[in-house]
Order: structure tokens, then sequence, then C-alpha cells
């Protein structure tokens, strides 16, 4: 293959050994991939109970278990519209779906034309029908990619095909809107049946490519005049069976290729532009392996195979050409470095041949040049910020456990919040569809669909539950069989919200021994060194993981990571009869100005009344003992809800947990400290807080 340094092999052995450390290793790969296709999944089953026909694919990095916990890759997120699909000739009409007749623009590989076709029969649209439409000089009436910019939410901004959102401490995301292709266009077909000498892909694996997806995503060609009506055509499901076949150590010369370009390549003085896309990488990885025997791909050769990848992607940057794997006349690189750029990345580029242990020694991502000079026996001292395996491995699946408890929480939330302005009858029915919906997916799916159907079904469940008890209680302050009935049914949906759900509801019918029966359960369950609260309102940032909740995530599945997780408890405005008064506030924390101040959708969890689990179990008990009589334990339940403040820190709803704590201090008499409650939960979230609301009410009382 090349001439090989005697060192080479001891630095390839220790190499892998440093990045089997940072959990770039089989069992962490499959790991990242699990989560990501069970999410992919939730989400899918949520939009189809909705009535939406809309299919949801995680793509990149983070699904295909090709980043590191420091790389902080991207999530691609992938969004296939399926009431709009795209044929390639007319006998692929369908009706009852919007068709679209794909053009193949010649002039641009790569991308296509989108022409309307009506909807009754297979026949072109005459005219334009919007803002989206334009005529071509063919009398052809094309569908614009900006219709996209109709799907971009607040607070997201158009990026190419995507809409892109990215806040402080937080991973960017990339949701694409696609259209699927009924068959593959003729362009990348071409791909499937070619016969070449090389052994990989292999039969097998482009066999199964057939059987994928192709889409056109919302994005025109930079080298194009008709970028406005351009369409990008996309092979990522191809793309991901290609890299799902990829052996440890050529997913590990990607990994490398991409912390390189991070390190040497895309830095500031390039304009801050990325000129060179992991996407780039990923191709020239996968011609480096066409090109080369599979026996070269082996730990004790990876910096030679890193070498041939960096020497590959050289040759691309100096022609101007990377072509893309499955459309050869599609170069990736068109259009996107001028010359002065391409003078400044072969000089980069230069200096990074031959890759050596010299140029990894000066990687910081991951602490990786350090961590490869211990392994060789170059430096003794080990940084203080080194982390060590076994730390990697928890720390990254407690984040993926943390990552599937949040969306089955927003899914669930989105789905109620969209029923917000119907009608009880409604909204139960809505419910029970979805239920239905979710029993019919458990009963004929696969083993991902089960298994999100486990994780979905009980948070409905008790939905269901709470909504029937609210009325129950509005009616005659009682709880109907059949509300019980619901509200069994959904306890096992994590460690605790579900069964204070119960326990609030049995609160406001004034059933105190029962209330206090199932909090006495519930702390039984909720181990607070292993326990980890969960938000999934918001972008809560968790801070850290409890090494408990670590340490049991790498010996659960994800099917399981709910035994150990406490979501925050959530009533909804139609629930507010099973809430007690204190926490009946925060329906009403915003004043007209802090409308105004809320940031869009992803705040509208606000008008909710929201707590995390741990501190309403303790508020809860507090009040349960004293409608009991029962001093002692009314004030050891006032202490723990202290010391919740004090010790944890993954507290998502720290600002409600305090004015809960304040309104206990105004019960004892001392409205000094009830006082400086509020006021620390205003410094936690200065609007949009009922904090102002108990500041004066506190005030008032203490007045008079």
């Amino acid at each position: 293959m090349f001439h090989t340094p005697d060192y080479y092999h001891n630095t390839s052995m220790r190499l892998s050994e440093v990045l089997d450390d940072i959990a770039v290793n089989e069992n962490m790969v499959m790991k990242r991939r699990r989560a990501a296709l069970l999410k992919e999944t939730i989400d899918t089953i949520t939009h189809r109970a909705d009535g939406k026909q809309v299919t949801v694919y995680h793509l990149g990095s983070r699904s295909e278990g090709t980043t590191t916990q420091r790389l902080k890759s991207d999530i691609d997120i992938l969004c296939s519209d399926n009431d709009n699909i795209v044929i390639q000739d007319w006998s692929e009409w369908t009706p009852g779906k919007h068709n679209h007749l794909m053009i193949q623009n010649e002039t641009t590989p790569g991308y296509c034309l989108l022409q309307e076709l009506r909807d009754d029969a297979p026949l072109p649209v005459p005219h334009e029908m919007g803002n989206y439409f334009v005529k071509d000089t063919s009398g052809r009436i094309l569908c614009t990619n900006t219709i996209i910019d109709a799907a971009v939410f607040e607070g997201e901004q158009r990026q190419g095909p995507s809409a892109a959102s990215a806040k402080p401490g937080f991973l960017a995301s990339d949701a694409v809107i696609a259209f699927p292709c009924i068959s593959w266009p003729k362009s990348s077909r071409a791909w499937l049946h070619q016969q070449e000498i090389n052994i990989w892909p292999t039969a097998e694996m482009k066999r199964y490519a057939t059987t994928t997806k192709c889409f056109v995503v919302g994005v025109g060609s930079k080298v194009s005049e008709n970028a406005a009506f351009e369409w990008r055509i996309s092979t990522s499901l191809a793309e991901r069976c290609l890299m799902f076949n990829l052996n440890l150590t050529q997913i590990r010369c990607y990994i490398l290729m991409k912390i390189i370009l991070k390190t040497y390549i895309n830095v500031e003085n390039l304009d801050n532009e990325s000129y060179i896309s992991s996407f780039m990488c990923k191709t020239v990885l996968f011609y480096c392996i066409a090109s080369k025997p599979t026996s070269v791909w082996k730990e004790c050769n990876i910096l030679n195979c890193l070498s041939f990848c960096i020497q590959t992607l050289k040759r691309c940057i100096l022609e101007g050409n990377c072509p893309h794997f499955f459309d050869h006349e599609n170069n990736l690189m068109a259009g996107k470095i001028s010359t002065v750029v391409k003078r400044q990345l072969l000089e980069r580029m230069s200096n990074l041949i031959p890759c050596n242990g010299i140029l990894l020694f000066g990687i910081q991502i991951d602490n990786l040049g350090e961590r490869l000079q211990i392994k060789l026996n170059m430096i003794n001292e080990v940084h203080h910020d080194i982390c060590q395996p076994n730390e990697y491995n928890m720390d990254i699946t407690a984040g993926l456990s943390i990552f599937t408890v949040v969306d089955i929480s927003r899914n669930h939330y989105e789905l109620i919040h969209s029923t917000k302005d119907k009608s009880l009858e409604m909204k139960l029915k809505i419910l029970l569809h979805i239920l239905l919906h979710l029993t019919r997916y458990y009963r004929d799916g696969d083993k991902l669909e089960k298994t999100a159907c486990r994780l979905l079904a009980p948070l409905y469940c008790t939905s269901i539950g709470s909504l029937i008890a609210s009325q129950n209680i509005q009616i005659n302050r009682t709880v109907s069989p059949q509300a019980l009935t619901w509200l069994e049914a959904g306890q096992d949906s994590d460690v605790a919200s579900s069964r204070l759900k119960q326990a609030s509801i049995m609160y406001c019918t004034g059933d105190m021994e029962r209330v206090a029966f199932i909090l006495s359960h519930i702390e039984e369950q909720y181990n607070t060194e292993v326990t980890e609260p969960v938000c999934g309102c918001y972008n809560f940032h968790h801070t850290s993981f409890k090494r408990g909740f670590g340490q049991l995530c790498c010996q659960y599945d994800e099917a399981e990571v709910k035994y150990i997780a406490a979501l925050c408890v959530r009533f909804f405005p139609a629930e507010v009869n099973c809430v007690p008064h204190e926490l009946q506030y925060e329906m009403f924390r915003s004043t007209r100005e802090d409308l105004l101040h809320r940031g869009g959708r992803d705040n509208d969890w606000m008008d909710c009344a929201v707590v995390d689990s741990l501190p309403y179990l303790y508020f809860l008990q507090y009040k349960a003992y004293g409608n009991l009589q029962r001093p002692e334990e009314q004030q050891q339940a006032l202490n723990k809800l202290m010391w919740v403040f004090r010790k944890e820190c993954n507290l998502g709803h720290r600002e409600t947990a305090l004015n809960l704590l304040g309104q206990c201090m105004e019960q004892e008499n001392r409205p000094v400290d009830a006082l400086q409650y509020y006021m620390l939960s205003l410094r936690h979230r200065e609007r949009n807080n009922a904090a102002k609301i108990h500041i004066c009410m506190c005030l008032a009382n203490t007045i008079s």
C-alpha cells in the first residue's frame, strides 16, 4: 500500500487504544446508533398518531456513532413529508398525493427541478398557484425551494435546506424537510447497476441500498443561475447503509479526519467558514475503502489508512473536485472554494502529510494528543481534566438515556398541547385515538416500534385519567373509577411523575391518608443517589449526571431507563382541578409584558403548572402531613424540600419549587424566609415567574 515506517505499527496500536479510551469502540458505536434509531421511531410514531404523514430520520454522525464526546457533532434530522412525492415518470403518479415530476438538471448534477402535477389526474398544473411556484421558459409550473420557509419556526434560521437552531450550551440541530422519491433518480441509479472490480460496496449492500428511499431537499446549487427552484437529491439512507457496514478501523479513520479537520483546517482565518465538510470527508473515506483491500483496514494500520484518506482529500482540493459517491457527476466542491481559499487549504493540507504521531500530538479535542503521548511513554504526568475510559462511557451512556427520556416527554407534550383549544370530550377522543394508534404499532411493529410504544403509552394513560379526574373534582370533588383505572395504567411512565399526579388528584379530593400512602411508596422508589430528574419542557442543560445513574445506564437498555429517571410533573390548564392552589399560580405566571419575552413556541409550557418530581413529592408530603395533624413528619418533609435545593443540581423548574417552598414558609409564619425564597426564584427566572404574585401577596399579608 505505502512504504511503512517502523514506528507506524506501534503508534497505530497506541492510537487505537486512545480511541477506545474516548469511547470510540464497538459497544459505544452501537449504543449511539440504537439511541438515534429509537428516537426517530418515537418521533415518527408521534407524528403518525397526530395524523401527519411524516417519517423522521436521525442522520449524520450522532446516529452513525461516528463522533466523540468533545467533537460536538450536530443533530441532523430529516423529516420526510409523505403527502408530497416525487416521481420519475408519469406511470408513478399516485392518487391522493401531491405529485411532483422530477426533471433532472444536466447543468447542475445532483440537483433537479420539480414540476407541479395535478392531484386528480397525471397531468401538469396549467398555471401558478401562489408565491412558491414559477413558470419556466417551457411553460412548466415549477415548485421553488423557498417553500421550506413556511415551515421554519420562530427561533430557527434557514440554513440551506434546513431549519437550524443552536442555543448556548446545546448541540446545534438541523431539521430538513424532504419529499420522498418513488424510485431512485436516474443519475444515482446508475451506481446501483454498474459492474465494478471493487469488492466494496458488496452486492448485498447494493441490494439493500435499492430498498432505501431517496429524497429531494429544498436547496439549489451554489453555481446555478436557477438556485431558487432547484432541489438537491439526497441519498442519505443509502449512505447510512454504507456507514453501518464499516468496520471499527474505518469508523475511527472517519472520526480522526473530522477531528483533524476541526483542529487544523476549518479554523478562524478562513472567514470562519467550514469549506471542507464532514460529508466530503465521508465521501473521501468511501472512495478510499472502495480502492483498497479489506485486509488493509485494521487497527495496527490505522495511521497508514488515515494518511491515505488525508492524501486523497488533498488531491480533491487540488483538483477542485470531490465527486459524490453515488453520482460521480455531482462535484461536492463546486462553487465552494475560491482560488485564494484553495491555496490556503492546500498549504494547510501539506502540513498534515505525512500523517504521523507528531501531527496528532497537537490535537486537544478529547485530549487526544496528550493521551497518545502518555500511551507512547513520552510524558508521565496525566492532566487533571483527562477522563478515564469508564467515566467517558458513563457520561455518554447517561447522555443518550436522558436524550431518549426527554424525547418521550417532548413528544407527549406536543400532542397534548395541540389539543389546548379543544373541548374536553374532543381532547379525550384524540387521546384515545392516539392510544389505539400506539396499540396497533405495538401489535404489528418491529422491536424498536414496540419499545417506543411501551415508553409513550403510560404518559397518555395518565393524561386521560387526569383530564377525567379534573372534571370529576369540579362536579363533586370525587374521582370516578374510570379515572382511577387510567391513572393506574399510566403509573409505569417513570420513577415518580405519573404517581405524583395521582397523589395530587387525591390531595384535591381531600383523601389525605391515600395521598400519604402513595407518596410513601414514591419515596421508596426514588433513590436520590441514582434517580436523575429529566425536564422535557425546554432545552434544559444537565450540568452533570449522578454516578449511580451513569452506572445503571451502562447496564440498562434504552427501554429500562425510565426506572431511574423522574420526569417533571406537568398539569395542563384543562387539569387545573387536579392541582393544589399553591401550584395553580404557575398557570398564570406571565404578565402581558412577560408574554412579549417568552421567545416563541419553546416556552408554551409556561401556560402549564410544571414542577420537578422530587420537590413536588416533599411539598405534597408537607401539605398532607399538615392536614393529618402529623407535625413531626410535616417538618421532616419541609427539611427535605429545603435539602433538594442544596443537593439537586439538575432541577429544570427550580423557580417553581422555590415558589412552593416560599408558600410553605408563609404557612409556617416565616414571611422573611418566604420573601427570600421568592427573590431567589426571581434570580433563576426573571420573567414569566409567579414569584412576583407571591411577593405582592406576602407583603400585603404581612402589612395587614
